[in-house]
C-alpha cells in the first residue's frame, strides 16, 4: 500500500514545486521585465535552487512559455480554451444573451491574468528570436477561440437578425482584448467589475436582438463576408 501512495506523493512535490517556480517568475517578469530578471532571482523568489528551476525548465525562454500559458489556462492543466468547463457551459446557454454574459465573465478572469504579461510578450519576441518563434504566424489562437463562440452564438434563437459569425467573431474579437482590457482597467483605472459590466453590455447591443424585434431589421453592424 505504501508503494502506491508514494509516486502520488512525489508527483504532487512536483507540482507544487512547478507552481511555485511558475508564479515566481510571473511575479518577476511583471515586476522588472523578461530580459532584467535572471533564474537565480525566480529560484530564490520560489524558495528553491537554481540548479531546481534549471532541471524543470531547462532555460528562461521555456519558464516564459509557461508562465504565458499558465496565466491563459489559470493551472497547469494542458487543456485547451475551448475544451474548459466555462467555455463550453458558456456556448451551451439557450440564449445569446446568456452566452455573453457568460462568455464575457469567463473571459475577464482570463484577462485578468493575461493582460498584465501582454507587454512582456511584444518586448521579449522583439528582443530574442527563439521567444518570437514559440508564437509563429498563423492564425490567432485568441481569434479561434472568439469564432467559436461566435458560432454558437449565431445558433440562439435571440441573436441580431443578419449577423454573421465572421461579424460576431470580430466584435468578441476586438472588444475582449487585452490591449483594451489595459486601456481601460490599467490606463483609466476602471475595476474590472465596471469593465465586465461594459464590456457584456455593449456586445449586447451589437449582437442581440432588440426587444421585441421581429421582422428582420436591424441598426447594427452589418453582416460581412468572410473576405471583408
Amino acid at each position: 500500500m505504501d508503494r502506491v501512495k508514494r509516486p502520488d506523493k512525489r508527483a504532487e512535490r512536483s507540482r507544487r514545486t512547478h507552481e511555485k517556480i511558475v508564479e515566481a517568475a510571473r511575479e518577476l517578469f511583471v515586476a522588472q521585465g523578461y530580459g532584467a530578471t535572471s533564474l537565480q532571482e525566480v529560484a530564490d523568489r520560489a524558495g528553491v535552487a537554481v540548479q531546481t528551476v534549471y532541471f524543470v525548465f531547462h532555460n528562461k525562454r521555456t519558464l516564459f512559455k509557461d508562465v504565458v500559458d499558465t496565466s491563459i489556462a489559470g493551472d497547469t492543466e494542458p487543456v485547451a480554451t475551448m475544451e474548459r468547463e466555462w467555455f463550453r457551459t458558456a456556448c451551451a446557454e439557450p440564449t445569446a444573451a446568456g452566452q455573453l454574459r457568460a462568455h464575457v465573465h469567463g473571459t475577464r478572469e482570463i484577462l485578468g491574468r493575461v493582460a498584465p504579461i501582454m507587454p512582456l510578450i511584444a518586448a521579449a519576441a522583439a528582443t530574442d528570436p527563439e521567444i518570437a518563434a514559440q508564437w509563429p504566424d498563423g492564425p490567432d489562437p485568441r481569434y479561434t477561440v472568439q469564432y467559436a463562440a461566435a458560432e454558437a452564438l449565431a445558433r440562439k434563437p435571440d441573436t441580431r437578425p443578419g449577423l454573421s459569425v465572421e461579424m460576431a467573431a470580430d466584435l468578441l474579437f476586438g472588444l475582449l482584448s487585452p490591449q483594451l482590457y489595459l486601456i481601460f482597467v490599467r490606463d483609466r483605472g476602471w475595476s474590472p467589475d465596471t469593465w465586465e459590466e461594459w464590456a457584456r453590455t455593449a456586445l449586447t447591443s451589437q449582437l442581440c436582438a432588440d426587444p421585441g424585434q421581429a421582422d428582420g431589421r436591424h441598426d447594427g453592424p452589418p453582416a460581412r463576408n468572410a473576405g471583408g
